[in-house]
């Protein structure tokens, strides 16, 4: 009897069990007119009628991922489930984690409660409808997921989510939780664990070195070093509660490394920028970053998530 993908790749990941000295790698799935930069020029209404290029970045990754022997989370938007299931199943294939995006990429502190916990619950049911896995994770739109909605929490919980990586402790003017802790940790008053967004403590302040933008504007050689000197001192650091405080986490989009994508006019020369710039350069970059640090699925790198 020949063994279905979905099948073949949770058999793969409960086999290789918990990645040691491994770091988490981590795709938001979701296409190039998704992004919140353009939610004011794109209107959900017209995405239907975007050309779509997620799948073919998204095979590229997959691709890539391959060739150097790695695998990775995959936080998708139910949104690109129901149109592309095929690429679904072939993510879980490849050994990946499949993760939850939200299905329609909007803020979570920009819902009400019950319309949270409503795309939620249509994007884990999709997935794990067409993937044929339990989706155990769940990855907060622009990282919307902080002080101002604490009420999120306990939905993610009560939807049978068991961790969100959703918060960047960071500053910056579409998102960020300075003051939120930096390193692995479960929300009051739920069983949820938080993966935030890996960070540098530099001078008092807390330097991004988790990827996207961050990735791509930086020299590669600059970025390295800020993530090792991360490493290096979480390491020393180490963390009372147990957890895996010395990995890191890195995440991309499947357009980061797509420099044909059409062009979106947009008033903002700021959200240009941070979209186009050194999109074709971000491949090799990653290929440099897959093999100048060891990577593995996130709920692997910290599996405590699934309570192991």
């Amino acid at each position: 009897m020949t063994t279905a993908p979905a099948e073949m790749g949770a058999k793969m990941g409960a086999k290789m069990g918990a990645s040691v000295g491994a770091n988490a790698l981590t795709v938001d799935v979701e296409d190039y007119f998704q992004v919140q930069a353009f939610a004011d020029v794109v209107p959900r209404a017209a995405w239907q009628d975007m050309p779509r290029r997620v799948e073919a970045n998204t095979e590229r990754l997959l691709a890539q991922f391959a060739r150097a022997g790695v695998r990775g989370t995959f936080f998708t938007l139910g949104w690109v489930a129901e149109r592309h299931p095929a690429l679904i199943r072939r993510i879980v294939a490849g050994g990946h984690e499949l993760a939850s995006h939200g299905t329609w990429h909007f803020r979570v502190d920009s819902q009400r409660p019950e319309d949270f916990r409503s795309d939620i619950t249509r994007a884990k049911a999709v997935l794990e409808d067409i993937g044929g896995v339990a989706v155990a994770g769940y990855r907060a739109p622009t990282f919307s997921l902080g002080p101002r909605t604490p009420w999120a929490y306990a939905a993610l919980a009560e939807t049978g989510h068991r961790y969100s990586s959703s918060v960047y402790p960071v500053r910056h003017d579409l998102y960020g939780a300075p003051d939120a802790p930096r390193f692995a940790h479960r929300h009051d008053g739920t069983d949820l664990w938080e993966i935030p967004m890996t960070t540098l403590r530099l001078a008092g302040q807390n330097i991004p070195c988790a990827g996207g933008g961050y990735f791509r504007l930086l020299p590669y050689w600059l970025f390295r070093a800020l993530l090792r000197r991360a490493l290096l001192g979480r390491a020393l650091a180490g963390d009372s509660n147990g957890n895996n405080a010395t990995a890191a986490l890195f995440y991309t989009h499947p357009w980061e490394i797509d420099p044909e994508q059409p062009r979106i006019a947009t008033p903002s020369r700021l959200s240009r920028f941070r979209h186009y710039h050194n999109l074709a350069r971000t491949q090799a970059r990653l290929d440099r970053l897959l093999a100048d640090f060891a990577w593995d699925r996130l709920d692997r790198v910290f599996p405590q998530v699934l309570g192991a």
